[in-house]
C-alpha cells in the first residue's frame, strides 16, 4: 500500500517552474517530491524536465496525461510548422509516472457519458516531435498505454521500467491479483501498454525496458484509426521506419515486442535485437502469451499488409517462455530471424503468414 503524501496542485507547480526556466533561459526544470497530477503538463522545444527521485501521480477520477509536448491537440501541431522540437524527460533516482487508480476510460467506454479519449489515459503523449529523449523513469498503474508517440521522430526511449495494473474481476465481480492467461478479459485495465510507437515514426531507438505490461511491452502499430486522425500531420510521412528496439526483459501479458501495420500503413526496417521473456518470473501473471508478434490474423482496419508495405524486418536474440516465442501473420518482404530459444514449455513459431493475405 502506498503511504505517500502526494502534494496537491502538481500541474501548476511544475507548469510555474517551466515558466520559470523559460524566463530565466536555463530551459531546464529539475522537480523533486511527490505531486499529485490533474491536468496534462505542456513541455516546449529545446526543454529538459528532470525528475529528481519524483513521483507524479495522476489524481483519482481525471482523464488527463501527465506529459505532452507543448503543441499537442492544437490546430498548428497538426501542421508542419507545427513540429516541436528537442524535448528531454530525464529521471535521476527513483522517478515515478503513476496512473494511480483507475478511471474506468477503456477503448469500450471513451466517448460515453462525457469521457474523452482513450488516448487522453497515457501517462506521456507526444505528437508532431522531432529529437526528443525519454529516459531513466517507472511507470506505474498506466490506464491505458504509457508512453504513446505518434508522428514522432529523432527520439530515444529507454531505461524505462513498467508496473501495470494486475488487477482481475471474476464474473462475480470479486478482484484478485495476478493475471492468468487464461482468463484474458478478466483484466480491470485493458491493453495497458509500455511503449507505443504510431504512425508517421521514424529514426527511434528503443532499449533497456523492464518490468510487466498487462498487453504489448513495446509496439510498433500503424493504421488509420482515431487516434492517426486526431494527431494527423499533413506533409509527413505516414510510415513506421528505422526504429530499433534491443534489450527488451518484461513480462507481458500479450507480446514483448508487437509490430503490426493494416489499412496502408507502411511498416519497414526494424531491427530488433534481444527480448527475453520474464513472464514465468512475474509475480503479476502466470504465463504470457507471445515474446514477439508480427502481423495479424484479426482485422484491426480496412485490410491487411502487402509484402509492399511491411518489409526489412530483422529478429535475433530472442528467449520466449509464453505460448510462443515468435508469431507471424500476413505479407513480410525480407523478414530475418535467427538466435531464437524457448523455455518453459514454448514452442518455436507459430507462422500464419498464408492466413490473412489480401
Amino acid at each position: 500500500m502506498d503511504c505517500k503524501v502526494f502534494a496537491k496542485g502538481g500541474s501548476d507547480y511544475i507548469s510555474s517552474k517551466i515558466l520559470e526556466a523559460i524566463n530565466n533561459e536555463t530551459r531546464t526544470a529539475t522537480i523533486s517530491g511527490n505531486w499529485e497530477i490533474d491536468c496534462a503538463i505542456r513541455i516546449p522545444s529545446n526543454f529538459t524536465i528532470i525528475l529528481d527521485n519524483c513521483h507524479l501521480r495522476l489524481a483519482d477520477c481525471c482523464y488527463s496525461n501527465i506529459f505532452v509536448n507543448q503543441n499537442n491537440d492544437t490546430d498548428i501541431g497538426r501542421t508542419q510548422d507545427g513540429t516541436d522540437t528537442n524535448i528531454n524527460i530525464i529521471g535521476h533516482g527513483k522517478a515515478i509516472l503513476d496512473g494511480g487508480k483507475y478511471n474506468g476510460l477503456s477503448e469500450k467506454t471513451q466517448f460515453t457519458e462525457g469521457r474523452p479519449a482513450i488516448w487522453k489515459n497515457n501517462l506521456i503523449l507526444f505528437t508532431n516531435v522531432d529529437g526528443f529523449k525519454i529516459s531513466g523513469i517507472s511507470c506505474f498503474n498506466q490506464r491505458w498505454w504509457a508512453i504513446n508517440l505518434v508522428f514522432c521522430a529523432n527520439g530515444y526511449v529507454g531505461n524505462i521500467d513498467f508496473c501495470a495494473n494486475d488487477t482481475g474481476v471474476d464474473a462475480e465481480g470479486n478482484e484478485y491479483h495476478g493475471l492468468k492467461l487464461a482468463s484474458y478479459g478478466e483484466a480491470l485495465v485493458k491493453n495497458a501498454d509500455g511503449v507505443d510507437v504510431r504512425m508517421g515514426c521514424h529514426d527511434i531507438l528503443v532499449e533497456n525496458i523492464t518490468g510487466f505490461t498487462e498487453d504489448d511491452t513495446v509496439a510498433c502499430t500503424g493504421m488509420p484509426g482515431e487516434l492517426e486522425q486526431a494527431f494527423f500531420v499533413n506533409g509527413l510521412c505516414q510510415d513506421i521506419h528505422h526504429i530499433t528496439i534491443q534489450n527488451i526483459r518484461s513480462a507481458a501479458y500479450c507480446s514483448c515486442v508487437r509490430l503490426l501495420n493494416q489499412g496502408g500503413t507502411k511498416l519497414h526496417d526494424i531491427l530488433i535485437d534481444g527480448v527475453f521473456d520474464m513472464g514465468p518470473e512475474s509475480p503479476h501473471m502466470d504465463r504470457g502469451y507471445l515474446a514477439i508478434r508480427i502481423g495479424d490474423t484479426h482485422l484491426y482496419s480496412t485490410r491487411f499488409q502487402t509484402a509492399e508495405e511491411t518489409y526489412n524486418i530483422a529478429v535475433k536474440n530472442v528467449r520466449g517462455g509464453g505460448v510462443y516465442a515468435v508469431s507471424l501473420a500476413g505479407e513480410i518482404k525480407n523478414f530475418s530471424m535467427y538466435g531464437i530459444e524457448t523455455f518453459n514449455g514454448a514452442k518455436m513459431l507459430l507462422d500464419e503468414r498464408e492466413k490473412n493475405t489480401r
